[in-house]
């Protein structure tokens, strides 16, 4: 049962990949390497892991996911119109005036999208207010928020992992999409990390370790979560940026643009 269910969200992702090329490059920009390095994560979580209803995506008791890397707004969209959120067809508009699907995420244009990002450093604030609610509201969904290991150089993330802790917040998981690159290049050089996981555990966070495309390990620490009473749990995702194209994995030239008509027919092919 469960290699079938890995083989089903493989077969996912793969689908998911093929549309975010595709959208970013017929809209001729886009973030592309960030989107594909966290298509497994997202395709775990709306696949795998969080309940929701897409035919009523304001029902009190879904789960919730917040994109804080909100450039990777395209594998959002993807899963989405893959749950049935939305058509497909939608995907032709992606960062048109007027359309559905913006260049950052929207709430209040984009059904299933639970908070407006792309100021990086604001998803797990938003994410804390989420929890802090159900949890004085007596609910019992999840809030899961998908971040960018660059955009942890924002001050805001570490008063946001503070305020976590601090009100006990079991009921979110943040994930760190640690692809090793920002805009202006390896996040090492730009701002180092330095020991990132144990950084999180000193603010007072559970940590897990994971391969951030291996379905076994996502789905394993996705459910080890759900255990953890009393304490806020960072996974830490290692990832590739660009993963699934061999000429887009960990190049940084990709980080903010599509690639050309010649390059998407190549990538989909090798997504095949």
């Amino acid at each position: 049962m469960l290699e079938k269910t890995i083989a089903q969200l493989e077969d996912k992702s793969r689908k998911i990949r093929r549309h975010v090329l595709t959208m970013i490059a017929e809209a001729g920009s886009g973030h592309t390497g960030g989107s594909l390095s966290s298509v497994d994560i997202i395709t775990a979580l709306y696949f795998y892991k969080m309940k929701y209803d897409a035919k009523k995506p304001s029902w009190e008791d879904r789960d919730r996911f917040i994109l804080s890397k909100g450039h990777a707004a395209p594998a959002l969209y993807a899963a989405l119109a893959e749950a049935g959120f939305f058509p497909h067809s939608e995907f032709k508009n992606l960062r048109k005036v007027g359309g559905m699907l913006q260049g950052h995420p929207s709430m209040t244009k984009t059904p299933g999208v639970e908070a407006s990002t792309g100021s990086l450093g604001q998803g797990l604030s938003f994410a804390n207010g989420v929890a802090l609610a159900g949890k004085m509201d007596g609910r019992k969904y999840r809030v899961y928020v998908l971040m960018g290991d660059g955009e942890c150089d924002e001050g805001q993330v570490w008063e946001a992992a503070m305020t976590a802790a601090h009100y006990k917040l079991d009921n979110i998981t943040a994930i760190i999409d640690h692809n090793g690159f920002q805009i202006d290049g390896p996040v090492d050089r730009i701002m180092g990390l330095g020991k990132f996981s144990e950084k999180w555990e000193s603010f007072g966070w559970r940590v897990l370790r994971i391969d951030g495309h291996k379905y076994r390990e996502i789905m394993l620490a996705l459910d080890e979560v759900e255990q953890i009473k009393d304490t806020p749990t960072m996974i830490m995702a290692q990832t590739i940026k660009g993963k699934g194209v061999s000429f887009l994995e960990n190049n940084n030239e990709y980080h903010g643009k599509p690639i050309s008509a010649e390059q998407l027919q190549k990538a989909l092919k090798e997504l095949e």
